[in-house]
């Protein structure tokens, strides 16, 4: 049985880094500082500042006190909504897909690990899960880079959003700003593909068996025949 543990050091590490990128996105998917509106009306936003992401919009305000401890005011954005930029619907979208695709790639991974580190030389098995795994972490940075990107170039254009009256935001930000969703969502999109393209580079080593066969009776150690007839002894 061959061992090969010392073969997958690079993918043990691989692994922790695609789970890191996989956390880093659930991350992603939760914060609302995607992208950061600067606006100059401070009756209503009295801090300044709106945070605008993919699932609701935020501000702090003094003046709309919702309850005895609570100052910040949020609005849900919906997938159907008719004021909703496209590069918004697509990253609630892709993010679900990539939470999904992350999970499959790493208990993908994690068996083919399994059978590594365990003795369990299914060559074939090995090679199928690390092949899959790699193809599904390069598939969720892709993913989630897409709407991440996308935004990004959004808040390079300075592009606005038309919000419903309900929203209380303004029209047009002064200006914008990439919020720590984005830098969170590159830096988890990269972390999934390096680690993808490690899995796929993995290649399990030529393993020669030693091939036994059984010599015959008469012959010796260069399969030539040797006579092994007794000679008789006189006496006798």
């Amino acid at each position: 049985m061959a061992y090969l543990v010392h073969t997958a050091h690079a993918q043990f590490v691989a692994l922790w880094l695609a789970t890191v990128g996989w956390i880093l996105i659930i991350v992603t998917l939760g914060l609302v500082e995607w992208r950061v509106w600067e606006v100059s009306d401070l009756s209503v936003i009295t801090s300044g500042l709106a945070w605008v992401g993919i699932w609701r919009v935020c501000f702090y305000s003094h003046t709309l006190i919702l309850s005895n401890n609570q100052i910040m005011f949020c609005q849900r954005i919906g997938l159907m909504e008719s004021f909703t930029p496209p590069e918004i619907a697509s990253a609630q979208v892709l993010m679900l897909v990539a939470l999904i695709l992350g999970l499959f790639g790493n208990a993908s991974v994690i068996y083919g690990l399994r059978n590594i580190y365990f003795g369990l030389n299914k060559f074939k098995a090995i090679r199928l899960a690390f092949y899959t795994g790699g193809v599904l972490f390069i598939l969720t940075g892709a993913a989630a880079l897409v709407p991440v990107c996308w935004n990004l170039h959004s808040v390079v254009n300075n592009q606005t959003i038309v919000f419903p009256a309900e929203f209380l935001m303004p029209p047009a930000p002064v200006k914008q700003y990439i919020g720590p969703g984005i830098i969170v969502g590159i830096f988890a999109s990269t972390l999934l593909v390096c680690s993808g393209v490690a899995f796929l580079s993995y290649r399990v080593p030529v393993v020669l068996e030693p091939k036994v066969r059984p010599s015959w009776p008469g012959e010796g150690s260069s399969g030539t025949r040797v006579n092994r007839q007794g000679i008789d002894n006189p006496a006798f």
